[in-house]
């Protein structure tokens, strides 16, 4: 089971209609100085608070709740919203607990996502995240650490798409063919190299771009290609 033993200041009702403030207790094993009924009252509120925190600790519901934070901030889904997770996920948990719940939830799937953490970096990152107060329980480190495993390539390339401004490449084919047409007939059915790329924004239809190369354009572009992997190795190295 996903819950861990926490501690609440609970108000406790007695049977004459006073309220007693209860100091923080475990609420596992509570042992207190009252009557019986109040210590059967006192039972119900603590079984209570427990479904409470149950709630906030169960694996299902919380890997439902990354899903739909991941939904609306990574891939443009603004029909998640925090009163549909709360309803459909957390329906017994009261809004003022369900809110912060929810914001720490976001900001720790937000600083996986921006850092683009390999397993190892996200490993460390929970554990930090477990021993710092007001953090994370090892239940749900275990989830998100599921979550991101499975998730991560779609989220990557989704906020990559959204990162872009211009149209990127979606394809690029390429033949050689001889020349059927020239102004000069000596370079009639000469070889020549046919590149086609495909071009396009994400959500929109692709534009496509047409280009011939004789033999000399050829080995010109091979030759600029070649000096800028010399370029990217001399960088990598100096990195």
């Amino acid at each position: 089971m996903c819950v861990a033993e926490q501690k609440r200041e609970l108000l406790i009702p007695t049977s004459g209609g006073a309220r007693l403030r209860g100091q923080t207790v475990p609420l596992l094993g509570v042992t207190a100085h009252l009557g019986p009924r109040s210590r059967a009252e006192l039972s119900r509120w603590a079984a209570a608070a427990l479904a409470m925190a149950g709630e906030l600790e169960g694996c299902k519901p919380l890997s439902g709740l990354l899903s739909g934070l991941a939904q609306n901030a990574f891939h443009g889904n603004s029909s998640i919203t925090e009163e549909l997770l709360h309803s459909q996920l957390y329906p017994e948990v009261p809004p003022e607990e369900f809110r912060p719940f929810l914001a720490k939830m976001r900001g720790i799937l937000k600083s996986i996502a921006s850092a683009d953490m390999d397993f190892n970096q996200l490993e460390a990152f929970l554990t930090a995240q477990t021993k710092k107060q007001g953090g994370i329980t090892g239940e749900q480190a275990a989830v998100i650490s599921k979550f991101w495993k499975s998730h991560k390539t779609r989220i990557r390339e989704s906020l990559l798409n959204q990162s872009r401004w211009d149209n990127g490449l979606r394809g690029l084919s390429w033949r050689v063919d001889g020349k059927s047409q020239s102004r000069h007939t000596a370079q009639i059915h000469t070889p020549a190299a046919i590149v086609e790329l495909e071009f396009g924004k994400s959500g929109q239809e692709s534009e496509f771009l047409c280009l011939e190369f004789d033999e000399v354009k050829v080995k010109q572009v091979l030759k600029r290609l070649s000096e800028v992997e010399e370029s990217i190795g001399t960088l990598m190295q100096a990195a």
